[in-house]
């Protein structure tokens, strides 16, 4: 049977099966979410706020609670999309605020232009561009090394 989550604060709803995560949910709305890892819990690209329904999720799991540790975002109603299955209603998120730095296919074409949103590290979560800033060359340069990073670094969470 499915349960109906709601996104705040676009007032979206949606229904996921009774123990799907919430992940499946949200990429059939096409929402501003990613899932780096492919769903293993490894990167925070699916992090989201839990602003009612808590105990209608399954518990936090230690590979959950490592990677939540790690996002500088993180606060008590973290989840990771990837992780947290429903078991019942109620349910309200929050997507955090900004765009992943992995989201963006070209980043030599963001040079000279305001940043729209907070750009996001695609593992912390940290703010890289905050929103209404320059993007500088220099800027790019740094954020093409993050994505670098990020993926040699997922690409090696996957083969473990």
């Amino acid at each position: 049977m499915a349960k109906a989550i709601k996104v705040d604060p676009l007032g979206q709803e949606t229904l996921v099966k009774t123990n799907d995560n919430l992940l499946s949910g949200l990429l059939k709305n096409e929402l501003n979410i990613n899932d780096e890892c492919n769903g293993r819990g490894m990167c925070s690209t699916c992090h989201v706020y839990i602003k009612d329904g808590m105990a209608s999720l399954s518990p936090i799991n230690r590979r959950e609670q490592r990677t939540l540790g790690l996002i500088t975002t993180c606060q008590v109603n973290s989840r990771l999309a990837c992780q947290a299955r429903v078991l019942g209603e109620g349910v309200i998120i929050e997507l955090p605020a900004g765009m992943y730095v992995s989201q963006f296919d070209d980043l030599e074409t963001l040079i000279g232009r305001r940043a729209e949103q907070n750009i996001l590290h695609p593992i912390s979560g940290k703010v890289l561009v905050e929103e209404g800033k320059l993007i500088t060359r220099s800027m790019i340069t740094q954020l093409q090394d993050t994505k670098a990073k990020a993926s040699e670094y997922l690409a090696n969470t996957h083969e473990a």
